[in-house]
């Protein structure tokens, strides 16, 4: 069973409508206005108002990664706990070369960082 059968509000049941539950005359406009109007379910409750993923913050985008496959997000998040325990073994036994690679480290974020403001400056 599959995971939209098993969240189908009639539990699963297809039931199929027969010519004499139809009204002949609600057959041609009845059709037509079921295929064209969305459903509640189908919108959401945004509507045509939903935010694209694109329009999304960093921190909302890996909230929305993390929903979507918690498994990824666990191993991302046991990689980021080994690195700062590697980062935290590599100050302990070679601190001056922690210091300088840290500041290649830092200055490179900040270059990073002024390049990400000055491009978001002047594209807007």
């Amino acid at each position: 069973m599959t995971d939209d059968a098993e969240s189908r509000a009639d539990g699963g049941a297809d039931t199929e409508r027969t010519a004499a539950d139809v009204d002949p005359a609600d057959t041609d406009a009845g059709a037509a206005s079921a295929e064209t109007a969305p459903s509640e379910s189908a919108t959401g409750a945004f509507g045509d108002e939903a935010p694209e993923f694109g329009d999304l913050s960093l921190p909302q985008r890996v909230f929305v990664a993390a929903v979507q496959n918690p498994t990824r997000g666990v191993v991302i998040a046991g990689l980021l706990a080994f690195a700062l325990s590697f980062y935290v073994a590599f100050w302990l036994v070679f601190p001056r070369v922690a210091a300088f690679t840290s500041a290649i480290g830092a200055v490179l974020v900040a270059i990073v960082a002024v390049v990400y403001l000055a491009s978001d400056r002047l594209s807007g």
